[in-house]
């Protein structure tokens, strides 16, 4: 999917899949929030596949609901205890049929689905879905089922993902989870836990194996893919403790995308996301050097601010961004950047909003992920800053940054005109059947007609001849 970080104009994502013939239960399976989210909704569909259960589209015949859910937003937690009321229901007409939260909003908000509000039978943090068949047990008993345990060492390295829907062109694979970093906004560390990286001899099999599948393109995931660091000893907050042996062994980020680029050479390679602070150059290296890596990067900054950077504990200033910024433009020329922004922070300033904006003209992001700051329960944010923008500021602001950034990724759109580029068809265009759609290296989704031979996976050649803000137009070359 097209590297959106947070999409709340959707409800959720059902999936249907052809699973095991022998199976006779229908799981129904909804995902919200990030791609971290729909990726482990492949591995709960995989241990539950080994339960009996088949995922189905229709939620009338299912015998258990799954939300995996997103504590991010607000709006996102909203969106989902909607869901649920209309779930709840379903079950009064149907007493038989199970219904759970998975994710993070399972994680923080835990007993208070089952015991004050009543709307699920079953709560499972990101970390317990290994747990699955023994709490589903305790439901078929009569029993309300909750495992929010956090784990250190969970990767689920071992557990081959049922690939959900898609286009069989694209996959995720996830190498790492949690994260460390205590952005003061972010709910994300208490929901997913302390930061920790996967076998990367798993992440190469699997990656494998989705090239024997046909995919032709994969994303490696994490909330922070550049802490990636696996040296066989645990939560990279340890490897300062780790042996000699381990430390010269160890594999970074950066070799991990070049082992990925050797392993898979046909094979598109993205990662999401990243980190300022943490991103090495070492990675725009790797970008230039193998043809298979994308030229893409999606980099979160979150303020143009210093002031505000500080408040966020963003662990980066703004010259420091910017500097990162241009020697990755000076290793990966063709290099395309998005980003993700929040206005309207505690105490941000019309300055503070000025600088946001400054930064991302200097910047030319091609797109971007915008919010009005909405506070997070049990963040630091939350327990000691005042959240002391007005909405109407917050909103005023908002529309402020989305129009600009409309004008830069037009403007972005612009530079690929009248260029050859190769594209990946994913599918159809939505807009029209005659068309296909597809993305070239920089992540910018190009549609252009259908030529007889051509098919879903291909690569092709495409001129660009024309844009909107968000598409190029062309023809197959």
């Amino acid at each position: 999917m097209e590297q959106k970080y947070i999409d709340e104009s959707k409800q959720g994502e059902a999936y249907a899949i052809a699973e095991r013939p022998e199976n006779s239960k229908k799981l129904f399976l909804e995902s919200y929030g990030c791609q971290m989210n729909f990726s482990d909704s492949e591995i709960v569909a995989s241990i539950l596949s080994q339960q009996g259960y088949n995922t189905t589209a229709n939620v009338e015949e299912a015998d258990l609901i799954l939300l995996n859910t997103c504590s991010i937003r607000e709006k996102a937690e909203q969106t989902v205890r909607m869901r649920l009321s209309q779930f709840k229901k379903q079950k009064e007409q149907n007493p038989s049929l199970t219904v759970g939260v998975l994710g993070c909003m399972a994680e923080r908000l835990k007993t208070k689905f089952l015991e004050e509000e009543h709307l699920v039978d079953l709560v499972v943090g990101p970390d317990a879905y290994r747990d699955l068949p023994n709490l589903l047990k305790e439901t078929e008993g009569g029993s309300d089922a909750i495992n929010v345990i956090l784990s250190k060492e969970e990767t689920y390295a071992d557990i081959s993902p049922v690939r959900l829907g898609g286009n069989g062109v694209t996959a995720f694979v996830t190498i790492t989870r949690g994260c460390d970093n205590m952005c003061t906004f972010c709910v994300v560390p208490f929901t997913r836990g302390r930061e920790r990286s996967r076998d990367p001899h798993s992440i190469l099999k699997e990656c494998t194996e989705l090239w024997e599948q046909g995919y032709k393109e994969v994303t490696l995931l994490g909330q922070n893919v550049d802490s990636y660091l696996w040296y066989g000893g645990g939560p990279k907050k340890d490897f300062a403790k780790a042996s000699e042996l381990q430390k010269a062994t160890a594999v970074g980020f950066a070799q991990l995308l070049e082992l990925v680029a050797q392993a898979v050479p046909q094979m598109r390679i993205r990662f999401a996301t990243s980190n300022p602070q943490d991103m090495s150059l070492d990675v725009f290296r790797m970008m230039a050097r193998y043809s298979n890596i994308c030229k893409y990067v999606h980099l979160p900054v979150q303020s143009g601010s210093d002031r505000m950077l500080e408040a966020m504990n963003r662990q980066h200033t703004r010259a420091q961004y910017l500097e990162l910024i241009q020697q990755a433009k000076r290793i990966v020329p063709e290099i395309a950047f998005s980003q993700d922004m929040i206005v309207g922070f505690c105490g941000e300033t019309e300055r503070d909003h000025l600088d946001t904006m400054s930064l991302m003209r200097e910047v030319e992001y091609d797109y971007g992920y915008m919010f009005a700051y909405s506070e997070r329960p049990g963040t630091p944010a939350h327990k000691k800053m005042k959240d002391d923008v007005p909405a109407e500021i917050k909103q005023r602001r908002l529309s402020e940054i989305i129009s600009l950034q409309g004008e830069l990724s037009r403007k972005r759109m612009e530079s690929y005109v009248g260029r050859e580029h190769e594209i990946l068809i994913e599918g159809t265009s939505k807009k029209d059947p005659n068309q296909w759609k597809g993305r070239n290296s920089q992540n910018a989704v190009c549609v252009f007609d259908k030529m007889p031979g051509q098919k879903v996976g291909d690569t092709v050649q495409v001129h660009v001849y024309s844009n909107t803000q968000g598409t190029l137009i062309g023809h197959t070359v």
